[in-house]
């Protein structure tokens, strides 16, 4: 299929044979890549231990030689023949935008040696693995050799991206993930947004009047939570015949295109809330990989815009759409076809008040609405200190621990419920942690304008009518791939740059009522 099934509009400007033979070595390097992906994910789900030590040698070629393609001077030459062509390259077409996101791209990925970037792949393998170990044992030291390594990889990664003009290393990492990120773009919104979060929260935990939080302290068994929650996630949209739901260490969604989509999440016998909301989470990350064009796969059109727009997708099903009272309206009389007589007792209200409960804790993944940016705030004061050398990695937990009593009040008990309960530095992935709370506020102003759109939007939620706002979500946003960068994405879907006023506007009037009499 070539590129003009992508053309967006009626020009009859004519496709340069430059752009047809960039897209072809640019699709061959992504096969590489989503070969790597499907390894990564296998290593994650149902690799057995011993092959760990094969399995970093296997991706660490195939990002060598995916770094190859990527580099090869006839991209180069290819891309800048392309610019050339002044009426294609000036059309807004997806076709220009393809080139616009393949030099962006390029010109990131020759700063980078190809020995980095192979010993990358093979020091974030092994420390994946070793990570699950050490988090297992809750034993800090059997992880920091791999720390100390990854920390240091990444410095030299960000040497060599260069840092910006008025800016420090991390910022180079961060716009890996998300375009334009930067520590002070990011200390600008987290600043006022901690201030007012700690205000809510103070609200909150003063009050007499609380949620019941029975419904989460009910055992049910694993087996019935799993069938539960994959019929939850098939109800809300996500298509198991281009995916899967297995199980992992720490939920992710990976896969290697739209129609091979793999979802994995984790259970918990004592809180099923706990797998309903990992699984929404990652399911909404799997459905905007599905809503890609398949026509694009390979290129920039076929891939999500950013890590930030990402996670609005999981954040806006998981939050909006999870914990809302119509999806408990339509979700509640469901739960006694999964776990019998022992949820008979819960009220539509209880199980919704149990959705929102708030409590600060010491894990991320399962913190609440009120809480979690707390987190991530935290992840990324020490990432910046990490990486600005400030910090080194055997001090790390020291310093962890400091800043959840400061941010949280928390006193940690343990490496496994402290630094060690992510995953994304093992894996290499510094500069991602502020993609989550931008992707926060990105997906309650995305909701915000789903509903001036769709009026009743909520009301089908209760009646289980969920495909409006998917097929809201798949033309306003999964199907643009890259084409728009994410400021520009959110003015054209929202009407308004990125705020976090509808963020705190819906969480406070959802609390506060659940609260506060």
């Amino acid at each position: 299929m070539t590129s003009a099934t992508l053309r967006s509009s009626t020009s009859l400007i004519e496709t340069p044979k430059a752009y047809e033979a960039l897209l072809e070595r640019i699709r061959d390097a992504h096969l590489l890549g989503s070969t790597e992906a499907i390894l990564t994910w296998d290593q994650e789900t149902m690799m057995p231990p011993g092959g760990v030590e094969l399995r970093s040698r296997q991706v660490a070629i195939l990002a060598r030689l995916q770094h190859q393609l990527s580099t090869h001077p006839a991209v180069g030459e290819l891309i800048a023949q392309c610019e050339s062509d002044k009426s294609f390259i000036g059309s807004h077409s997806i076709e220009s935008a393809n080139v616009r996101e393949i030099r962006r791209d390029y010109d990131r990925a020759v700063k980078l040696p190809e020995r980095l970037m192979s010993e990358f792949a093979e020091v974030s393998s092994k420390g994946q693995h070793e990570w699950a170990a050490a988090r297992k044992a809750s034993d800090f030291k059997r992880f920091l050799p791999w720390l100390e390594k990854l920390v240091k990889l990444n410095r030299e990664k960000a040497s060599c991206l260069g840092v910006p003009s008025g800016g420090e290393a991390w910022d180079a990492l961060a716009d890996t993930f998300e375009p334009g990120c930067t520590a002070a773009t990011v200390t600008k919104v987290f600043t006022p947004l901690r201030t007012r979060l700690v205000k809510l929260l103070g609200e909150l935990m003063g009050s007499a009047r609380r949620p019941s939080n029975r419904f989460n302290e009910l055992a049910l068994p694993i087996e019935a939570q799993a069938r539960f929650v994959r019929m939850v996630v098939e109800s809300i949209g996500f298509d198991f015949q281009r995916g899967r739901l297995d199980s992992s260490t720490h939920p992710f969604c990976g896969g290697s295109h739209c129609d091979d989509v793999r979802l994995t999440t984790r259970y918990s016998e004592a809180c099923v809330n706990d797998a309903l909301g990992s699984s929404m989470h990652e399911a909404g990350h799997g459905m905007y990989e599905q809503g890609l064009p398949a026509c694009a796969i390979g290129t920039p059109a076929g891939l999500a815009e950013s890590l930030g727009i990402h996670e609005s997708q999981s954040r806006l099903w998981e939050n909006q759409v999870g914990r809302g009272l119509p999806f408990w309206k339509w979700c509640a009389p469901k739960l006694a076809d999964y776990f019998g007589q022992s949820v008979g007792g819960f009220s539509t209200t209880e199980l919704y008040g149990a959705a929102n409960v708030v409590e600060p804790g010491f894990i991320r993944v399962d913190a609440d609405e009120a809480t979690y940016n707390m987190h991530v705030m935290v992840r990324f004061d020490l990432e910046r200190l990490l990486i600005s050398g400030a910090l080194e990695p055997k001090d790390l937990p020291g310093e962890w621990n400091r800043k959840y009593k400061d941010y949280l009040n928390l006193t940690v008990p343990d490496d496994r419920r402290g630094c060690l309960q992510d995953v994304h530095w093992s894996m290499g992935a510094f500069g991602y942690f502020p993609t989550y709370t931008l992707g926060t506020l990105y997906s309650a102003q995305f909701y915000d304008a789903a509903k001036r759109a769709m009026p009743g939007l909520e009301d089908g939620f209760a009646q289980g009518e969920f495909k409006p706002l998917l097929g809201w979500l798949n033309r306003e946003i999964h199907a643009h791939g890259r084409r728009y960068l994410p400021e520009e994405l959110c003015v054209r879907v929202t009407g308004a740059p990125l705020s976090a006023e509808p963020y705190l506007n819906y969480l406070e009037g959802k609390l506060r009522p659940l609260y506060c009499a």
